[in-house]
């Protein structure tokens, strides 16, 4: 079994920066992809950013410029640091991480709980 464990989150004035983190623990051989997801209400889940294991990134166009991802290999964690938030930012963020498992050495894809970032006008 895999955890993913958030923290972060909370409530910020438009402009303002909030930072996620996400720690990942249990039966990890490696870690290919971390990253966030959203979901905004009465919207689908949508990519935020992930990272691969070589530190390769990719953002969703509306935070380019505004969001920085990067995590600590050795700590298995993922940092989320968020700049000049909107009010369009408002979602629940999700940790995401493929992780191949110690027996088999498959990908296996996990999710966190979710935590709250709520962007006031």
């Amino acid at each position: 079994q895999v955890q993913l464990v958030e923290s972060g989150g909370g409530l910020v004035q438009a402009g303002g920066s909030l930072g996620l983190s996400c720690a990942v623990s249990g039966m990890i051989f490696r870690i290919d992809v971390m990253g966030w997801y959203r979901q905004a209400p009465g919207k689908q889940r949508e990519l935020v950013a992930v990272i691969t294991s070589g530190r390769s990134t990719n953002y969703v166009d509306s935070v380019k410029g505004r969001f920085t991802l990067s995590r600590d290999n050795a700590e298995n964690t993922v940092y989320l640091q968020m700049n000049a938030l909107k009010p369009e930012d408002t979602a629940v963020y999700y940790c995401y991480a493929v992780v191949r498992d110690t027996r088999y050495n498959l990908p296996h894809q996990w999710w966190g709980q979710g935590t709250q970032v709520t962007v006031s006008s």
